[in-house]
């Protein structure tokens, strides 16, 4: 968009050299300031989120060289993903930089989690080398298992089809790529830096002090030191709650059973949305005048509706109001144009407004739907998706609910039609329905007596051809071109009779019937003059044997017959079916509450159906649907997977179904967030809990591979976990926290677009809050619940065996000496 757009700016100056100067040209509507405004908000974004991200990191390590580790393997990890992207031939847009925004809090996490190990080995008075070695490798295969948990559960996008396909697919591919780099560059990279920066932590802990900071100065070292200290107790804390929770296993499980339970019932108020309603500041406001109505007709009444939006409107809120009112006579430009504009009756009205409150345009919107229908009460009104976001989603049509009646019966269909808007239009939250096409536009109907026309010497065809070339245009049926030699260029040349002349019923009738098919009539037809003609070969005849055509020529009144009565403005036709449309808007409620009411409403209907005719929905509606079932079934397909990925790992069935209890916490958070907020379920929102799913996984991987180790070294599950928990609370809530502040700047929604990946934040927030107290509370107890003996440790039992069969070998080589 952003190139196509510079493209036509740089190309106007060369366009204008070659016109007079007079000829001022001014930019009426540029869809790019609002793309650029989107990717700059989605920037500062992932920005601000680097920035919160880092301090937190600072503020749990006290340690500038560590988070400097951190804070470099994002920037390098996103322009790796960047790298790849662009060999795919995908493009920086609002979609890409949001999954890069959305990887920002988790490209932390492998570093975070390989720093935060290495420091605990030299925090063990170990040598640098030893420390770095050991710290990395403790956890090369968990984050290794993690990172491709969250790079699988992005599996579900590739299940998409259409809009939603080409929109997501590109942010899920920006995520795992840049997943993929970070741990690559948090296995080789980060211990690199580590060995070379952290030297001189190294010294310190051989002098007996805690860390580089402990010897530090300053306001920061000592909230440093006192949040360090903070934290301390709040492991103690939490240990304690953690073994209270372990020795009350039963009632803590069943009240996060019953909070689950209870959190699905909010499935039923949340709503559903395919995508977010985005405010960029304009409308695009459709009126259609009664049918029939004269072009010139309409422009004022279009101006007595854009004074009504100036009187509702203040003007310090208006930048712009732009009419744009029929069709054009072209058929190619007709074939580019606009679906609702159907006829000189129709225009829209682009209303942008100047930057104020967020949401006032929808306010707006609410406002002149009602005044301009108490008003102007013969005209159809509603409005159409302003930005290009929304347009796409619609896929060009004025509304997302698009209800078909199908048949060929075409009197029964628009009767049907008529009977389905005015049922739909009493649902709550649906707005703007209407029958899109017109079926009652007054027309003159002519019908020629053949028979009197074959005595004058004229066919029907000698009658259309002199009435379509007075009335529409020599281009109709003698297309002709002029060359001006001084510049190159080819004028169209069409001659047409006045249109002022044919003011009456009169005036049509005598127009003058030539029978050479390219000779025109002209003024004659109303005010008396001589033909002239329309092509070369009529202008021919007309001057150069007048008295030829003279003795041929008929007026239009001796040959035909009208009648007066109605026609379709436009038929529709889907997979070659007629077909009405019904469109439907939806006004302050969810897509998915309102079509599914339309649905009961189909299923009512279809009961008293004329043979023949049936009902489909589509638009918006019906992607948004298909969209959920494949999203859903993909996030089964994902979580399946992840399960067996781990299954591998572990050589245990057992383990992975305990890491994965920490999901229904994450679909619990992800509900109570989204009700809380006033967000709908949408693709973005679904989006944010594929993420919630890899993220919660990774974090219960941590925990539970570090309480198997312990196994070989206590007794019980109980105080396995018991050291888990203390061990690994800070990796997990630093991960949780580093992700949630890396959200916090999308899921606020602040700037131009901000609303498209606002549902996808907060789902993520609200996710993981949920996720991460499961995590340390509640897989803990099913860990103790089900891992009642220690893990085989398959490498001590390889080492067994082969011992075992290094003596049986022995004594079968000894053995006939000792029978001897």
């Amino acid at each position: 968009t952003l190139d196509i757009v510079a493209a036509v700016k740089a190309a106007l100056p060369r366009v204008l050299a070659t016109v007079t100067p007079e000829l001022k040209v001014v930019t009426l509507g540029d869809q790019s300031i609002f793309v650029r405004a989107s990717i700059a908000g989605v920037v500062r974004e992932a920005l601000i989120a680097a920035a919160l991200t880092g301090m937190m990191i600072l503020l749990f390590l006290g340690s500038w060289r560590s988070t400097l580790i951190v804070c470099i393997s994002i920037p390098l990890s996103i322009l790796a993903s960047l790298c790849v992207l662009s060999l795919m031939g995908e493009t920086i847009n609002v979609m890409t930089l949001g999954g890069l925004a959305l990887a920002v809090g988790i490209l932390v996490d492998d570093a975070t989690v390989a720093i935060e190990n290495i420091h605990r080995n030299i925090g063990m008075r170990k040598p640098l080398v030893r420390a770095v070695i050991d710290g990395a490798a403790q956890i090369a295969i968990p984050t290794f298992v993690s990172t491709l948990a969250i790079c699988i559960v992005f599996v579900p996008v590739l299940l998409l089809t259409g809009t939603a396909k080409y929109l997501f697919t590109p942010m899920a591919m920006a995520v795992v790529f840049a997943m993929l780099a970070s741990y690559l560059l948090s296995r080789t990279l980060v211990p690199t830096m580590a060995y070379r920066l952290l030297r001189a932590e190294i010294a310190m802990y051989q002098l007996g002090v805690d860390g580089e900071s402990a010897g530090g100065k300053g306001a920061f070292w000592s909230l440093h030191h006192w949040f360090n200290g903070l934290f301390e107790r709040l492991r103690f804390r939490y240990i304690g709650l953690l073994d209270w929770s372990l020795r009350h296993r039963g009632p803590v499980i069943s009240a996060f059973g019953v909070v689950f339970i209870a959190s699905m019932g909010l499935l039923l108020l949340v709503g559903q949305d395919f995508f977010p309603t985005v405010d960029s500041g304009q409308m695009r406001l459709h009126a259609r005048a009664p049918a029939g109505t004269r072009l010139e007709e309409t422009e004022a009444r279009f101006g007595e509706i854009d004074r009504e939006i100036r009187r509702q409107i203040p003007p310090e809120q208006i930048d712009t109001i732009i009419d744009n009112i029929g069709i054009p006579n072209s058929f190619t430009s007709l074939a580019q144009g606009d679906i609702p504009t159907i006829s000189s009756a129709d225009g829209e009205i682009l209303i942008s407004l100047t930057k104020g409150k967020a949401g006032a345009t929808r306010d707006y919107e609410v406002m002149l739907r009602k005044r301009l229908n108490e008003k102007f009460h013969d005209t159809t009104f509603f409005f159409q998706p302003a930005n290009i976001t929304n347009q796409i989603l619609n896929f060009g049509l004025p509304a997302p609910i698009d209800l078909q009646v199908v048949g060929r019966d075409a009197a029964a269909g628009y009767k049907i039609a008529q009977a389905l808007a005015a049922k739909i239009a009493r649902i709550p939250g649906a707005a703007d329905v209407h029958v899109h096409q017109v079926v009652d536009q007054p027309d003159i109907r002519m019908s020629v007596d053949r028979v009197k026309a074959g005595q004058m010497g004229l066919t029907e065809r000698d009658v259309s051809g002199n009435m379509l070339i007075s009335l529409s245009g020599s281009g109709t049926v003698a297309p002709n071109f002029w060359v001006n030699w001084a510049n190159g260029v080819n004028y169209y040349v069409a001659v047409q009779t006045p249109q002022y002349k044919v003011d009456s019923l009169d005036a049509l009738l005598r127009t003058p019937v030539s029978a050479a098919g390219s000779a025109v009539n002209s003024t004659t037809a109303a005010g008396g003059n001589s033909p002239v003609g329309a092509s070369p070969s009529g202008a021919s005849q007309a001057y150069g044997n007048p008295g030829a055509i003279a003795g041929k020529t008929q007026l239009l009144s001796n040959l035909v017959t009208f009648t007066r009565g109605v026609s379709p403005v436009i038929v529709n036709h889907y997979n070659v079916w007629p077909v009405f449309d019904v469109y439907a808007n939806v006004d302050r409620r969810d897509l998915g509450g309102v079509g599914s009411e339309v649905e009961k409403i189909m299923d009512q209907e279809r009961a008293h159906l004329p043979r023949g005719t049936t009902l489909d929905l589509r638009g918006q509606y019906e992607t948004m649907r298909s969209s959920f079932f494949r999203l859903g079934l993909g996030m089964l397909v994902a979580v399946v997977l992840v399960y067996l990925l781990m299954s591998v790992n572990f050589q245990s069935w057992l383990d992975p179904f305990i890491i994965l209890t920490a999901l229904p916490g994450a679909m619990a958070g992800i509900l109570w967030i989204l009700f809380v907020t006033g967000t709908t379920l949408n693709v973005p929102s679904l989006m944010g809990a594929i993420m919630c799913i890899g993220v919660a996984t990774a974090n219960s991987i941590l925990m539970v591979t570090f309480a198997n180790e312990e196994r070989a070294l206590v007794p019980s599950a109980h105080e396995a976990m018991l050291s888990a928990g203390y061990a690994r609370v800070r990796p997990v809530l630093m991960t949780a926290i580093a992700m949630m502040l890396g959200m916090l700047p999308m899921a606020l929604g602040l700037g131009e677009g901000g609303e498209q990946n606002a549902p996808l934040g907060r789902a993520v927030i609200g996710g993981l809050l949920f996720a991460t107290v499961t995590t340390l509370f509640v897989v803990p107890i099913v860990y103790s619940y089900l891992r009642t003996k220690p893990p085989v440790d398959h490498e001590r039992q390889l080492e067994e065996e082969e011992r075992n069969d290094t003596i049986d070998s022995e004594w079968n080589s000894t053995k006939p000496y000792l029978s001897i």
